[in-house]
């Protein structure tokens, strides 16, 4: 407590501890949205350059400081996605038809891919921590500042997307 009081005041020392205790579970939340850990590095820094910016809007008596960073991740990994349109692979575990010819899951990575590129951001984030990295629900809300009724519509209208742009190629989209 006395910690984040402390980084609330302004206290740089106080904002060091908090760094060292947070960067890496921030580095790790931010590359499980953008896909690319050089992105990722370079956002974890802004999301600590974000979050000393705006320590005094923090309430270290009732603030949680790993949820209120990950919030801010979250808008700074958004933000990237908005702003860029990048080749961002997929995971080697994306599901993908087991057995099938290699060329055949190439070809079937290659439309995923172009298919997620091409969701709005909003649908991309929730829709990467939802169905590639299975997070629950509440905490993909409270890292993206929405309700999980709202998650669950936009995951719902992800996939629906997806099934748009794949049904023609003759892939079905599972929803999760």
């Amino acid at each position: 407590m006395e910690l984040l009081e402390r980084f609330a005041a302004g206290d740089l020392e106080a904002f060091e501890a908090l760094f060292r205790r947070h960067q890496k579970e921030v580095y790790r939340w931010t590359v499980r949205i953008v896909r690319d850990s050089g992105i990722a590095e370079d956002l974890t820094v802004e999301t600590f350059w974000r979050i000393y910016r705006a320590r005094t809007r923090f309430d270290p008596v009732a603030g949680n400081f790993h949820a209120w960073a990950r919030r801010i991740a979250t808008n700074a990994a958004l933000d990237h996605l908005r702003h860029t349109r990048k080749e961002t692979e997929l995971s080697e575990d994306f599901p993908a038809a087991t057995g099938s010819d290699p060329a055949v899951r190439g070809e079937l990575r290659g439309h995923l891919r172009r298919a997620f590129l091409e969701l709005p951001a909003k649908y991309r984030v929730v829709a990467t921590l939802a169905l590639i990295e299975q997070e629950p629900y509440n905490e993909i809300g409270d890292a993206v500042g929405i309700s999980v009724a709202l998650v669950k519509v936009r995951v719902f209208r992800a996939v629906r997307m997806l099934r748009k742009k794949l049904s023609p190629l003759g892939l079905e989209v599972a929803a999760k």
